[in-house]
């Protein structure tokens, strides 16, 4: 078998063979097959596609690529959310305790921010002392004893992803939709969840701009799930204003621990209480999404989920004061509240022009290795769809460098539209596949 024969048969729009997909893995894996090689069958895979058939297996071979974890003799059933990322997502903080306060078991592996999309981890770590970087064993101890986990991604799980999304990134071969799919897929195979819940974003702050392209999408990785024997379901949801109010590490903590005080935005927590019920229904604790949405509220009503999210920040070495008083978490020097400057209706938000926004005031990540100031970031107070009188608070900032406000606020100010006459509010999702 030959690397170029299997790059040719691609080009020419051929299925792949199982295994001619695992060989072209494994080699480009150990180095014996090139970068340029690699990226040359990428570019045929974006333009010629693969079957369900192919996706799957590479699925497969990325995921065996490395380290697996097989999780049926921890734990009886184990389910995980994936996100496919937006501005203000920091919806595991809140879908996790609930879950587990529903008698499930959750182990999630999460990953940093790059660009304008948030990463739950860097969020996490706003919380002094939380540890990211649990072992293979810590993880499977705290999944069995705790029920509930939340770390960076264990071991040597799926290398050939992290080497392959590296080559796609520099090459122009990130929106293959199988590629996307595989890469997703491979991370939870590895990480031996049975049942998922997929949070694919639509909109502007999203990676899929379109609903059509988002939907395809979803279809790839839930026919790979059920390929694999593993159940999935994905949720599409909107992503064109930013999910909740805040924007920023430290700050979407503090609204995700308001939020599991039973209060937080109205949309943020139907956000949640929407992934979490898939979740518990997924997981056998409810029968539909009517009941285990009443469990879910009840256990933000009774203040069980909010005990599950401080026995989590508690079992990862996190100071648990923090949780319960907010008022602990860093501070920006400089906070300034931005009047509208004019009435009317909201017609836009921009979610990428936000999230773009708060990664310039040093919340986020330009690239990999940057460091972020967990103080600071942005507070949209508003809407598509809300009614605003001009001098009426728009957005707060929270700034570590007086230069970068000016900036920020024209940035944020042109990324709201109005309208003069009455605009339907956006909505939070467009539907699920199974």
């Amino acid at each position: 078998m030959r690397p170029v024969d299997i790059i040719i048969k691609k080009r020419d729009g051929l299925e792949l063979s199982p295994s001619e997909i695992r060989y072209f893995i494994q080699g480009y894996t150990s180095g014996a097959i090139t970068d340029y090689q690699a990226s040359a069958w990428a570019m045929a895979v974006l333009l010629k596609g693969m079957t369900d058939k192919e996706t799957t297996e590479l699925a497969l071979a990325m995921a065996e690529s490395g380290e697996t974890l097989d999780l049926t003799g921890v734990v009886e059933m184990a389910l995980d959310k994936h996100s496919t990322g937006g501005v203000g997502d920091k919806t595991s903080l809140v879908v996790e305790p609930v879950v587990s306060a529903c008698g499930l078991r959750m182990g999630k592996m999460s990953g940093r921010g790059l660009g304008f999309s948030g990463g739950t981890l860097d969020k996490m770590e706003s919380v002094p002392g939380f540890r990211t970087n649990l072992s293979k064993a810590e993880f499977l101890q705290q999944l069995k004893e705790v029920g509930v986990v939340l770390t960076g991604q264990t071991g040597d799980l799926a290398p050939a992803d992290g080497k392959l999304y590296a080559l796609r990134d520099v090459t122009g071969t990130v929106d293959s939709l199988p590629l996307i799919a595989s890469s997703i897929m491979s991370k939870k195979i590895a990480a031996g969840a049975q049942r998922i819940v997929l949070d694919v974003k639509v909109g502007v702050g999203a990676f899929m701009k379109n609903l059509e392209q988002a939907r395809e999408l979803a279809h790839i990785m839930v026919k790979i799930a059920r390929r694999v024997n593993r159940k999935a379901i994905a949720v599409l949801s909107d992503m064109n204003q930013p999910l909740g109010n805040a924007v920023g590490n430290a700050l979407e903590v503090k609204e995700a621990i308001d939020t599991l005080h039973g209060n937080g935005p109205k949309d943020f927590r139907e956000h949640c209480l929407h992934v979490a019920s898939h979740l518990i229904v997924l997981g056998g604790a409810a029968e539909n999404l009517k009941s285990a949405k009443q469990r879910a509220a009840i256990s933000l009503a009774n203040g069980s989920a909010l005990e599950r999210f401080r026995q989590l920040v508690i079992a990862q070495g996190g100071d648990v004061s923090y949780v319960d008083d907010p008022e602990k978490f860093p501070k920006a020097q400089w906070i300034e509240d931005v009047p509208s400057p004019r009435s009317g209706y909201l017609k836009w938000i921009d979610a990428k022009e936000i999230g773009e926004a708060s990664v310039d005031l040093g919340a986020g990540r330009i690239k990999k290795g940057d460091d972020i100031d967990h103080a600071v970031g942005i507070v949209v107070h508003h809407k598509v769809g809300d009614k605003i009188q001009k001098g009426q608070p728009l957005f707060t900032l929270h700034a570590n460098d007086k230069a970068k406000l000016d900036p920020a606020r024209k940035r944020i100010l042109s990324a709201h539209k109005w309208s003069p006459k009455k605009v339907k509010p956006l909505p939070l999702f467009y539907g699920a596949v199974n």
